[in-house]
């Protein structure tokens, strides 16, 4: 077989984030993401990967060590990296990262937004000059398209939606579109609106009382496209692994309560969660 063909992992790359980012840039940011939705190292809430730059290259061999680099810290200076220091020895420098999803959701939208205005100028231009064009679609057409539009993505009431979560973690978020715009985004994947509430419902019996996780009790946090699908697999689960701050195996035993009644309990309390996220999303 031919060695230069395909016989290896290969690193993938989408054209449109070259486009947005770079070659350079785009190659090693799936890579990152790669590795990140693999990391077990988890620091204020987020996902980290660590390495020092030798052991990076040797992802990238066709790259000498500059250029790497170079190619990080163009990511860093465009913020799509976030860097930090979590080593446990004081003296050791190697950089922890994780990837700032919003904003490359941003660059995507801002990039979307620039070709739509290309297309809608070449489009302006081809109609002055055809004089033949079709006529406009009717009142029943475009009816049809918005009906349509609207069946695909679930309503919300964001500003009621926002009231709730500040209810319900104790928070003073604000109804602006920042926030409007990452909670749209996880509905636009096809999370429902019962989904996002039983979340935050979970996340707020975890974390409300937890004096070191409740500052984490945020929109950009909970609604985080690295982040969300993770925190509803532990609602949905409840498992034996999740850190949840009520009762625990062991303290179950100490009370003379067997395994499984303990795990009936914990049943029986995430079916309790979801019925009062279906109750307050009926209210709104």
């Amino acid at each position: 077989m031919n060695n230069l063909l395909i016989s290896e992992p290969p690193l993938q790359v989408l054209p449109s984030l070259a486009k947005i980012v770079g070659l350079n840039e785009a190659i090693v940011l799936q890579q990152f993401h790669y590795w990140l939705e693999r990391s077990n190292n988890i620091r204020d809430g987020y996902k980290w990967i660590y390495n020092s730059y030798s052991k990076w290259n040797e992802q990238f061999p066709f790259w000498s060590n500059a250029t790497l680099r170079r190619t990080i810290n163009n990511l860093e200076k465009q913020g799509f990296f976030i860097t930090a220091n979590y080593n446990k020895a004081g003296f050791d420098k190697t950089k922890w990262y994780r990837i700032d999803y919003e904003r490359v959701s941003n660059a995507s939208a801002q990039n979307e937004q620039t070709s739509c205005s290309k297309c809608a100028s070449a489009s302006a231009q081809n109609e002055q000059t055809n004089t033949n064009r079709l006529p406009e679609n009717t009142t029943e057409t475009n009816n049809n398209m918005s009906d349509n539009k609207s069946d695909q993505k679930e309503k919300v009431d964001y500003g009621k939606f926002i009231e709730w979560f500040n209810q319900k973690t104790g928070k003073r978020f604000k109804n602006v579109e920042s926030n409007r715009k990452i909670i749209r985004a996880r509905i636009n994947e096809g999370y429902s609106k019962s989904e996002l509430a039983k979340v935050v419902e979970f996340k707020s019996k975890q974390w409300k009382d937890d004096p070191k996780m409740n500052p984490y009790l945020r929109i950009t946090t909970i609604f985080a496209p690295s982040h969300f699908g993770n925190y509803l697999n532990e609602a949905n689960g409840y498992s034996k692994s999740s850190n949840i701050s009520t009762t625990t195996t062991s303290d179950g035993q100490r009370a003379g309560k067997s395994i499984e009644e303990i795990e009936a309990e914990r049943a029986k309390h995430l079916k309790e969660i979801e019925e009062r996220a279906r109750e307050k999303l009926n209210e709104h």
